[in-house]
């Protein structure tokens, strides 16, 4: 079995044995058009497995709908190849983090988080639901309805459900962006502590978010999109947003984006 910071462990006896290695991920050629225009045209990435990548880039560039292909959402051309860095299917390997929590309002804290199993028609594991309620620190609340939730502890059940998958692959889409400023930065700081280990894939429009998180990073930009050359900030996550380093790279985020936005007005006109 695996906890929450990525560690391989015998749930029998309780030891720590040799650590699985991570899902890396690869996408080959991947190509999408809505109405003849193209939004990726042969497109390829490789995501580092055990690390935690951001994509930023201009609204409608395609971050998003990238994220939904890894997945096997919605449409994809048959000439895209999307799989495990190894070859190997991504089926059953992937939890999904969206921008809203999408709690159901009947269901108590413990029975959102354990929704998959419910889906599935699978036994629950209460004590794993009762470990992750204690890791985001809402073991006391756990039969309450979300709507006695403020933002933030929503956010924290909705992390806790992605958790509770126990897949090698996360897949964020802005988990954070509709909380405020103070709850963000403790929810980025708690993910970072619980996902370790996994392969995560976090889109973003904040770039300190991503300073703060991403081993990896890269901003999309261009119709057909296509993903920038990667910055790989120094130093553990998640990093001090006071830290020098990360300020400097931060203007340089900034810039990208800036060119990433200008290139995005520019096609829009011509279209």
């Amino acid at each position: 079995m695996t906890r929450d910071d990525g560690t391989q462990y015998d749930d029998r006896v309780g030891e720590q044995c040799h650590p699985k290695p991570a899902v890396g991920l690869r996408v080959v050629n991947a190509r999408l058009a809505f109405s003849g225009t193209p939004l990726f045209e042969n497109l390829s990435a490789e995501f580092a497995g055990g690390q935690w990548t951001c994509i930023l880039g201009p609204s409608g560039v395609g971050k998003s709908t990238l994220l939904r292909m890894i997945a096997g959402l919605g449409q994809t051309d048959p000439a895209t190849d999307i799989a495990a860095s190894d070859g190997s299917a991504l089926d059953q390997r992937i939890a999904w983090m969206a921008q809203q929590d999408l709690l159901l309002p009947w269901l108590s804290v413990s029975q959102n988080v354990a929704l998959g199993n419910k889906l599935r028609g699978e036994t629950t594991d209460r004590a794993r639901v009762a470990s992750l309620l204690f890791d985001v620190g809402l073991n006391e609340r756990h039969e309450a309805l979300p709507a006695a939730l403020s933002g933030g502890q929503r956010q924290r059940v909705a992390l806790a459900r992605t958790l509770m998958e126990g897949r090698p692959v996360v897949l964020m889409d802005e988990p954070f962006s509709a909380v405020d400023a103070i709850t963000r930065a403790r929810l980025q700081e708690l993910a970072a502590r619980l996902l370790r280990g996994r392969t995560v894939l976090h889109v973003t429009h904040d770039p300190l978010e991503a300073l703060r998180l991403g081993h990896r990073i890269h901003v999309m930009a261009g119709r057909p999109a296509q993903l920038g050359t990667v910055i790989e900030p120094p130093g553990e996550t998640p990093r001090d947003p006071t830290d020098p380093a990360l300020r400097e790279l931060h203007g340089t985020l900034l810039a990208q984006l800036g060119e990433a936005a200008a290139d995005e007005t520019s096609n829009g006109a011509e279209q």
